[in-house]
């Protein structure tokens, strides 16, 4: 820890002075310490004073910045304002909950402006990305109505109105007469599937870029008026054909085809100015509108960032002014020379640190988990009440499942893999569960799935179990031995996917859609389990 470098370092110096000024008894009281500090500049009494408390300055701050290196700097922060304020402390001052306090406040401190850089560091990033789908918009736009056409038409209209309309899955389902889920589903597919025809023409982007591109590019603003032409052309259109044998008999077999042009252009002229006029300046105003909710949060942000400036003008100025008076004294002067040795070793060991490759791989895999919990809440249709049983051992190994995550369809199989986890892990519970049922009712199967709720320890939300069903109602002993009793209903992903089968002693299950995924497995219950059903199987 480099704080104790410096204390190190400290002690030796004052050691190494001739003459040595003071010598300390341990039962010299802080304030005493402090007060010749403040009044003869003793440096070694500050070294005492520093030695006493670093340990306790140093956790604490530990604790609320949870960083070793800013728990450093906070520790020389409010050892530096002890030093600065040494000779105003009231002679009551109790120093512990003092530098306690002032350790408190300066975390505080860093971990706002920590959270300050991050979220600027977010805009960015956003920035970037919106960057990005305007560069993609440019290569996909050549092929994307080529590449729709490629699509059957039930898989076409559900893309138009989930991305070229921005129906919700719900509006796109009952258009197509289909669930929720069913909607969901086609439209991931159909969406590879435009993926793919673009890849085939060297054209690289992933289906959320391609959702991305589609949605904010494929339609555009038509010209302004062009819908009122169009509609009033054919409303006079149909007026002509239900009025044209009583009124176009009369008046306009009188006029000359020259007289019926004139008019004709001299009307549409009028009509289609004023109704350009109108619609321009509903147009105007939405603008001046959508400008100015947007003006509301940039003119906070801009206030956030110049109040931040001058805070950090003010410490400039405050540091500065120390530097100044550093320079002036000796000691002080040693003192900042130890401070930029100690921010050197900080930084090289910070470089060492940041190029272990055991901390690179243990953070990537702790990014995967973070990235699959953030699918499954954007994703929410993909997730099973299973998954809270994981734990977090299981969330790491599942994290390691598959290769890079670039496409839907890598999370549908990582996903898929780390459902059948969960309910593996489910499995067990129900087994103890109905083997509990089985010996309190006298070798007697439930009539009803949820019967088996009241068994488990601990409990579980009556929820997870209606994902289930029985396949076997009765007496235990008139059903062959390993015969499934409860099943899955149904599986989350029908082409990633396990269904789960469960009997008295273990549970199996297979793979749907694409078997090399996850394939088929089984598993025994132990004997704490298989002991409880054993007086009421069929006996052979």
């Amino acid at each position: 820890m480099t704080g104790l470098l410096w204390l190190k370092r400290k002690e030796i110096l004052s050691d190494s002075c001739v003459p040595c000024r003071y010598t300390f008894k341990s039962m010299t009281s802080d304030l005493d310490l402090l007060g010749q500090y403040a009044q003869n500049r003793a440096q070694d009494a500050f070294t005492e004073i520093v030695r006493r408390h670093v340990d306790l300055v140093y956790s604490a701050a530990l604790r609320q910045v949870r960083s070793p290196q800013q728990a450093e700097e906070v520790a020389q922060s409010v050892f530096t304002d002890l030093a600065r304020n040494a000779g105003k402390l009231k002679p009551d001052t109790v120093l512990t909950a003092w530098l306690y306090q002032v350790t408190r406040r300066t975390a505080v401190d860093v971990v706002r402006k920590e959270s300050r850089r991050q979220l600027r560091e977010q805009i960015a990033v956003e920035m970037n990305t919106m960057n990005a789908t305007a560069s993609d918009w440019a290569h996909v736009e050549p092929f994307l109505d080529e590449a729709m056409h490629t699509l059957d038409e039930t898989d076409r209209a559900a893309v138009l109105l989930r991305y070229f309309e921005n129906k919700t899955l719900r509006e796109v389902g009952q258009t197509l007469g289909t669930s929720d889920d069913a909607a969901q589903k086609r439209v991931s597919r159909a969406v590879e599937r435009l993926r793919e025809f673009f890849t085939k023409r060297n054209v690289t982007i992933g289906a959320s870029g391609l959702v991305v591109a589609i949605s904010a590019n494929a339609v555009q603003a038509a010209p302004a008026g062009l819908a009122v032409t169009i509609s009033a052309a054919a409303v006079l259109a149909g007026t002509a054909v239900s009025t044209s044998t009583v009124i176009a008999a009369t008046k306009t077999i009188a006029m000359t085809t020259l007289q019926k042009t004139i008019i004709g252009a001299t009307l549409t002229a009028a009509i289609g100015t004023g109704i350009f006029e109108a619609h321009r300046n509903c147009q105007l105003r939405e603008q001046v509108q959508t400008l100015q909710q947007q003006q509301a949060p940039l003119a906070e942000q801009i206030r956030q960032l110049q109040k931040e400036r001058d805070d950090a003008t003010n410490r400039l100025t405050d540091l500065l002014a120390e530097n100044s008076r550093l320079k002036t004294s000796p000691h002080e002067t040693e003192l900042l020379r130890l401070r930029g040795e100690v921010t050197q070793l900080r930084t090289a060991n910070a470089q060492n640190h940041s190029n272990d490759p055991t901390e690179q791989a243990a953070k990537g895999v702790a990014a995967r988990v973070k990235q699959m919990k953030q699918w499954l809440e954007q994703n929410p249709n993909e997730k099973i009440p299973e998954l809270q049983y994981l734990t977090a051992q299981e969330w790491l190994r599942g994290a390691s499942y598959s290769g890079d995550w670039k496409t839907d369809d890598d999370f549908d199989r990582a996903l898929s893999q780390l459902r059948r986890d969960a309910k593996r892990t489910f499995a067990y519970s129900i087994g103890e569960a109905l083997a509990n049922y089985i010996a309190g009712n006298n070798g007697q199967l439930p009539g009803d799935i949820s019967q088996l709720e009241s068994y488990f320890n601990p409990p579980i939300d009556g929820t997870t179990l209606q994902r289930y069903q029985l396949l076997q109602t009765g007496n235990l002993s008139d059903i062959p031995n390993n015969e499934p009793l409860i099943a899955e209903k149904a599986p989350v992903d029908d082409q990633y996917d396990t269904l789960f089968k469960i009997s008295a002693t273990g549970f199996s299950y297979q793979g749907t859609g694409t078997p090399w995924v996850n394939g088929s497995g089984k598993g025994n219950f132990g004997t704490n389990i298989t002991a409880k059903i054993k007086p009421f199987e069929r006996q052979n």
